[in-house]
């Protein structure tokens, strides 16, 4: 006796669909990047600390930066001298709730970093919720 037996097909997996979903996946995530825009403008070098333990970064920051010469930027805008109080008030109203963070060379004078500190406490920034940022050192 001769039974009919149904012909086994293959399973098939599409595999130029696949292809074309891969495609437009890939043109969504490089179009939809955002790459990292480098913070440091000015040439900075900064204090190095042996106490701190930790090098994590808490949150992200706007920078003000200020170079040995005394030079101010604000998130990479300029500040020219004896306008820093009006930039960072102006700053406050345009981004509220954004933290600042003190970035300061290593050279720079006493004075001029009292001036930075008096110009955010005048545009009514607490001075101790703005950090300064600090190397550690080598690990050797």
């Amino acid at each position: 006796m001769h039974f009919h037996r149904p012909a086994r097909s293959r399973s098939q997996v599409p595999i130029v669909p696949m292809i074309d979903i891969l495609f437009i996946l890939l043109i969504f995530f490089i179009v939809s990047t955002q790459f990292k825009k480098p913070r440091n403008v000015l040439k900075i070098e900064l204090p190095t600390v042996r106490e701190v333990p930790s090098d994590k970064v808490a949150d992200a920051r706007s920078v003000i930066s200020v170079d040995a010469f005394g030079t101010v930027m604000l998130d990479g805008l300029k500040v020219p001298e004896g306008l820093l109080e009006s930039y960072l008030a102006a700053y406050q109203k345009q981004n509220p709730g954004r933290k600042l963070e003190l970035e300061a060379d290593r050279k720079l004078p006493l004075e001029q970093l009292l001036t930075v500190w008096d110009a955010l406490i005048k545009a009514g920034i607490p001075i101790k919720d703005v950090p300064a940022r600090i190397k550690l050192p080598d690990a050797k």
